[in-house]
């Protein structure tokens, strides 16, 4: 991603290939972990420095770049291809999770914003639909959330999110068009989506990586706060209520 060799189909095996090495791996002792969630944390906190670097060195001046010199308008029409890239995974996972509401509406945008590939938002007074993915499908039918991961280059999982990456990709749409083309264009939403996510979250990260005394933990807790809110209308007896730092991400 942004200077590595890394095409998606590599990108989306990390989860199988970080499952089986982590396998392998010994967790540290209960009452050295600094959470009972995260029985990796050594091998974690050096996978996030890599991810620390990458980001100091490729992920936050190309951010800022971004920012600073593509104009709004087309800053806007990539978010809006990149949400749109999503939204067969939601209206799926919305089907699997019982909302079909919400799978209608993920439905009609994508079908709708289809005429545009997604860059103009041709439903934006309209109700949107909230994604979901396959890890909240897993949660839904009672798979265990698992440990904590911090996977290089894709961040903070836990083991049934990372595992439910790996199908939410298969839905993508430009995989389902088809043409000689497909390829060329999978590979250019890597880095774009990492660019505007990095971009719409500029503020958001550097306070987390230059005033936190603690960069590490703090994402780690904000990762589960944001994903407990993702999870509120599947498991509703775990919500955490304060929810504040996790919105952040929204």
């Amino acid at each position: 991603m942004l200077g590595f060799d890394i095409s998606l189909h590599k990108l989306y095996a990390m989860p199988l290939i970080l499952l089986i090495s982590l396998s392998g791996c010994s967790s540290i002792p209960a009452d050295q972990q600094s959470d009972s969630r995260d029985p990796y944390e050594n091998t974690n906190r050096s996978v996030f420095a890599f991810n620390l670097l990458t980001d100091d060195y490729v992920l936050e001046p190309v951010a800022k770049t971004y920012k600073d010199t593509v104009p709004l308008p087309a800053q806007t029409a990539l978010s809006n291809h990149v949400e749109w890239v999503g939204l067969p995974s939601t209206v799926l996972n919305s089907s699997f999770q019982g909302k079909l509401e919400n799978a209608t509406l993920a439905s009609l945008r994508f079908l709708v914003n289809g005429l545009t590939f997604g860059l103009v938002d041709l439903m934006e007074n309209e109700d949107e639909p909230e994604p979901k993915d396959f890890g909240q499908t897993l949660a839904f039918t009672g798979v265990p959330e698992g440990s904590y991961l911090m996977v290089p280059l894709l961040g903070s999982h836990t083991t049934r999110s990372l595992a439910g990456r790996g199908f939410d990709f298969m839905f993508n749409p430009i995989s389902l068009v088809g043409g000689s083309s497909a390829p060329a264009v999978r590979r250019a939403e890597t880095p774009i989506a990492a660019i505007t996510f990095r971009s719409n979250s500029f503020n958001v990260i550097n306070q987390i990586k230059y005033n936190s005394i603690d960069p590490y933990a703090r994402t780690r807790s904000a990762y589960y706060q944001r994903r407990t809110g993702q999870l509120a209308d599947i498991l509703p007896e775990k919500a955490d209520i304060d929810d504040g730092f996790g919105a952040f991400f929204e």
